[in-house]
């Protein structure tokens, strides 16, 4: 499976982007999917995942209540509805599938930079 995420950019406190995972060389209604993301100077980190169907999101705390994760199976499109950006939420982010038993990722993509600024 090839991930490539699309939408980032540089944007003000409080504006909305919706960054695009598209997957190709397998079905993705296989696979669990999540976004994550690496702050400047820090470790990478899950900032929401979802099952194959869709049905069951997870959040971390930063982003709760702000990012909505979605897919569109049909499509093999994976996306991350960011709202009320924070400076904090400036990341690579990346979009990630197939995840083992162990909570790990088979697949990633290459990522993409979302700037916020106050």
């Amino acid at each position: 499976v090839t991930l490539v995420e699309s939408g980032g950019g540089s944007v003000q406190a409080g504006d909305s982007l919706t960054l695009s995972c598209a997957a190709s060389g397998r079905p993705l209604s296989s696979y669990s999917m999540a976004w994550f993301r690496r702050p400047p100077g820090k470790e990478r980190e899950v900032v929401a995942q979802i099952t194959p169907s869709g049905d069951t999101p997870s959040y971390s705390e930063s982003v709760k209540g702000r990012f909505t994760i979605s897919r569109d199976n049909a499509k093999s499109m994976g996306y991350l509805q960011m709202n009320n950006l924070k400076p904090e939420d400036t990341a690579v982010y990346y979009c990630a599938a197939g995840m083992d038993r162990n909570g790990d990722f088979y697949y990633w993509g290459q990522g993409t930079q979302v700037t916020v600024s106050s």
